[in-house]
């Protein structure tokens, strides 16, 4: 009975409207917002980046549960914008939260889906017993060019799941995935932004893998989407999980609590964990989650989960801040301070 023993999220304080991106750009912000569902999105203060989004997310955790960081066997840490090229972030997260020396650790980058593929790496190592428990995290400071589609949704935030099997908060029931080579998205060594493929990134990359992991697992299963409680969806905006849930046959109430994207933006990696994260924040115990990332390149990761009685009586909700409440605690920049604050402009020394 693998499954997640805690869980925690973080989200930067500071926001941006997508009017004021527009406003200096010379779009139509509403048009903007209104087509992809996003209205304003998180952005990380002037000494946040992935890492300590990860930590934070990490601690919070931790915070819900009395699990000895000794225990911990392996970290992982999924995330398009890791701060060093050549360092990695994994280590510093298990030295944050008193981890160190860890069995395993690593950085994955798999565009918007090392998060969940960190997941499956923490399942397979309990299974095997190898270690006892695992920590999974989705983190990013996404990355979008100025005057490019991209920057009115590129966010910052993340979440980290402990997994194990000693009294699982939510049974993970079974995962698979669907990868191709299908460049929609990319960003070379060196560069600052990302470029897209535009027609690429619907079909045939987010839509083609989204359902097809979906069905996959939904086969494996032998489930539909009735069977569901809630839904999430990788969403790079508000759009495309919506619509992708439709051809489905999931219904808007199902995804309704784990689409955050329309007042957070495209936090990457962290998208479906924080998700997820917002529906554990309300979920009772039987509920059944449906879950598929999607990581440009290009994958999904799906994954069927119950939640068990445990999350009444093992876990204390409480002890850290909801995605509800971190959505709603929020600081507005204009563009100059958002650009200072991405470090689209620094101040010559």
């Amino acid at each position: 009975m693998v499954g997640i023993i805690t869980y925690g999220a973080y989200i930067p304080q500071f926001r941006i409207k997508a009017d004021e991106i527009a406003k200096v750009w010379g779009a139509n912000g509403t048009e903007i917002s209104n087509g992809l569902g996003v209205f304003e999105k998180s952005v990380p203060d002037m000494d946040e980046d992935s890492l300590t989004i990860a930590v934070n997310a990490a601690r919070n955790a931790l915070a819900r549960r009395d699990v000895n960081p000794a225990d911990i066997g392996a970290i992982y840490v999924g995330s398009e914008s890791h701060p060093y090229a050549v360092k990695p972030t994994s280590v510093t997260v298990g030295e944050a939260i008193g981890a160190t020396p860890v069995m395993t650790a690593a950085d994955y980058e798999f565009a918007c889906k090392a998060g969940t593929a960190g997941i499956q790496t923490c399942m397979g190592l309990v299974k095997s017993g190898m270690i006892k428990y695992g920590v999974a995290i989705g983190s990013d400071v996404a990355q979008g060019a100025p005057s490019d589609a991209l920057e009115y949704t590129a966010a910052a935030g993340g979440a980290a799941f402990v997994i194990g099997n000693d009294d699982p908060i939510a049974e993970i029931n079974d995962t698979c995935s669907y990868s191709t080579d299908t460049p929609d998205f990319w960003r070379r060594e060196g560069q600052a932004y990302p470029r897209h493929g535009g027609r690429f990134s619907g079909e045939p990359a987010y839509f083609k893998h989204v359902q097809g992991a979906a069905h996959l697992m939904m086969d494996r299963m032998g489930t539909k989407p009735a069977d569901y409680d809630y839904a999430i969806f990788h969403q790079p905006n508000a759009k495309f999980p919506r619509n992708v849930a439709a051809m489905l046959g999931f219904k808007p109430e199902q995804i309704k609590q784990g689409l955050c994207a329309p007042r957070l933006g495209n936090t990457y990696s962290g998208a479906v964990p924080v998700g997820l994260s917002s529906v554990l924040d309300v979920a009772k115990p039987g509920d059944r989650i449906f879950v598929t990332s999607y990581g440009s390149g290009s994958g999904s990761d799906a994954f069927d989960i119950t939640v068990t009685d445990a999350i009444l009586t093992k876990i204390d909700r409480k002890a850290a801040p909801s995605v509800e409440t971190m959505l709603n605690d929020k600081i507005y920049l204009d563009y100059a301070q958002y650009a200072k604050h991405k470090g689209k402009i620094v101040m010559q020394k």
